[in-house]
């Protein structure tokens, strides 16, 4: 399955998603941002689905946004059409049901590494490097560099990256908590999809559940990780049915309080 610069393949219990603008070493531009939310519906939509691989085509993970797409912006438009809208697309990744895979094959920097920042566990190869050098341009990181990286990395690792201007080889963002694993060149999808089959090996729903018991615990939009447990617990009771099946025959709801 494919969705513009984004392909989608399902290999089990596995979906492998890939940002593809080798050209442009998978640079974001537009079109890329609304293929990424395409495909993040449609992972979610996919019921078989228990883990999701995030990764980049040919070299590179991602160089971040590219300059051509937001570069001649008005600043009302860079601020909406580009920031706004970005942030919500990668909060939504963030928020998969799935838990996430980074493979990050290539550099990550930027917007790139705010991608790789929504998933769940990130497995570097040695080669590349990470960084956020926004700033260096006269921008700031706008697709939640300053926040979820600051909560999933800590605030002074972020603070080296964004306001000094370092960039970590793969081994030192190991060893700062950025990435979880090293692998050689090459075998960041292979390391990514063997992790993959251990996740998958466990109770779908209580990935789920721990998932946003986590994202609630690391103060990552406690809201809608209350009530999406609070959904799920009561879809699963006696009285819901029973409220459902009152409203389509029409009477008084009898409920019994089952769990």
């Amino acid at each position: 399955m494919a969705s513009g610069t984004v392909t989608i393949d399902i290999e089990g219990h596995v979906a492998i998603m890939k940002v593809c603008r080798p050209e442009k070493l998978n640079a974001l531009d537009l079109d890329m941002l609304k293929a990424l939310a395409d495909a993040a519906d449609e992972v979610e939509a996919t019921a078989e689905v228990r883990v999701a691989i995030l990764t980049g085509e040919g070299k590179g993970f991602s160089a971040g946004g590219d300059i051509k797409a937001w570069g001649g912006m008005r600043p009302e438009e860079f601020g909406h059409a580009w920031v706004r809208h970005g942030h919500r697309i990668f909060e939504r990744l963030a928020t998969l049901r799935v838990p996430m895979i980074a493979a990050l094959n290539g550099h990550a920097l930027g917007g790139g590494l705010e991608l790789a920042g929504v998933a769940d566990i990130r497995i570097a190869e040695e080669q590349i490097k990470i960084g956020l050098p926004e700033t260096g341009l006269g921008m700031v990181p706008g697709w939640s560099g300053t926040q979820r990286l600051v909560k999933r990395f800590g605030a002074q690792v972020v603070r080296r990256m964004a306001l000094g201007g370092e960039i970590f080889t793969a081994e030192e963002a190991r060893s700062l908590g950025i990435v979880d694993a090293v692998t050689t060149t090459g075998n960041a999808v292979a390391a990514a999809k063997d992790y993959a089959a251990r996740i998958a090996s466990r109770g779908p729903a209580a990935l789920e559940v721990v998932k946003l018991m986590i994202a609630s615990a690391n103060g990552e939009d406690n809201g809608t990780a209350v009530e999406a447990l609070g959904s799920i617990l009561v879809a699963k009771t006696g009285d819901l049915k029973e409220g459902v099946a009152s409203f389509s025959e029409k009477r008084p709801a009898q409920f019994k309080g089952e769990w």
